[in-house]
C-alpha cells in the first residue's frame, strides 16, 4: 500500500519518458500555449551545491506567459508575489512527474476578484498543456 501523502496545490500527470525528455516536451508544451521558461531551478544541484544532500532529479521552471502577466500586473500591482507559474519536473521511477501550479487556487488566496479572469484562462492554458504531454 503507498502511504505517500500528495499534497493537491495542482495539476500533474506521470509521463513514460526519462527525466530529459520530459522537460522538453513541457517546455515545448507550455510555447504551444504562449508560455515561456523565465527561470529553471536544479533542485538536486542546489541541495548539492548548499547542503551536501542527495536529491532525485528535480526541475522547478517559472513559466509566464507575458500577456496574462500584463493583465495581472495592471489589475493588482502585488502580484508579483505569485508569479510566475510554477512547473515541477521530477523523476519517478522509469518516468516523470509534472505538476504545473493551478492558477484558479493560486489566485484563490488574493482579494482582487477582477483577477478571476486570468486565472481561469492561465488555468484552461496549463490544462491544455498536460493533456499536450498525456
Amino acid at each position: 500500500m503507498d502511504t505517500t501523502t500528495v499534497a493537491d496545490y495542482g495539476m500533474r500527470t506521470r509521463l513514460d519518458m526519462p527525466y530529459e525528455q520530459a522537460i522538453e516536451a513541457v517546455t515545448a508544451a507550455l510555447k504551444t500555449e504562449g508560455f515561456g521558461v523565465l527561470t529553471q531551478i536544479d533542485v538536486k544541484d542546489t541541495l548539492k551545491q548548499k547542503i551536501n544532500a542527495e536529491f532525485r532529479r528535480y526541475i522547478i521552471l517559472g513559466a509566464c506567459n507575458p500577456h496574462l502577466a500584463h493583465r495581472a500586473f495592471t489589475t493588482e500591482l502585488e502580484i508579483g508575489l505569485l508569479l510566475p507559474c510554477n512547473v515541477i519536473v521530477y523523476e519517478d521511477g522509469d518516468g516523470s512527474i509534472v505538476s504545473i501550479v493551478d492558477p484558479i487556487a493560486m489566485l484563490g488566496v488574493g482579494l482582487n476578484p477582477d483577477l478571476a479572469s486570468v486565472g481561469e484562462e492561465a488555468s484552461a492554458r496549463l490544462r491544455r498543456v498536460l493533456a499536450a504531454l498525456e
